[in-house]
């Protein structure tokens, strides 16, 4: 009996790991939090609508498809083991990972003000519409 996959939650986890908020992906979508929410909380997600959420968290429908726990768990051992094998042998890191989390946090920031600044402006035209 085939495995079932649950696509829903593999949004969720990439989106996690992607340190998006559900409020974020909803406003790149421009959709609401809520249907964001019940994305996530759904086993099938029609094509068009994948597709556009693997756009909007910067992955390939086949990455949200093909998405595992275990194969991020098992990158993540990896990557700490060559690195702990790198310091034993006297050789240095070609890359510091807190630096790496930075330079995460800091494209988030962006992200956030860009899409902070798109909602303001958003705002600007209906009030010039509305008079």
């Amino acid at each position: 009996m085939a495995k079932t996959i649950h696509i829903g939650r593999k949004i969720s986890r990439i989106r996690e790991l992607r340190g998006m908020k559900q409020e974020a992906l909803a406003s790149l979508m421009g959709v609401s939090q809520q249907a964001i929410s019940k994305i996530e909380q759904s086993a099938e997600v029609e094509d068009l609508a994948l597709e556009k959420i693997a756009q909007a968290l910067g992955v390939t429908v086949d990455a949200i498809k093909n998405f595992s726990e275990e194969a991020v768990i098992n990158i993540i051992s990896s990557t700490l083991h060559d690195n702990a094998g790198s310091i034993n042998n006297n050789c240095t890191l070609t890359f510091n990972p807190i630096d790496k989390w930075l330079e995460v946090i800091e494209e988030n920031k962006k992200l956030y003000e860009r899409l902070l600044a798109s909602e303001r402006e958003k705002v600007e035209l209906l009030k010039n519409q509305a008079k």
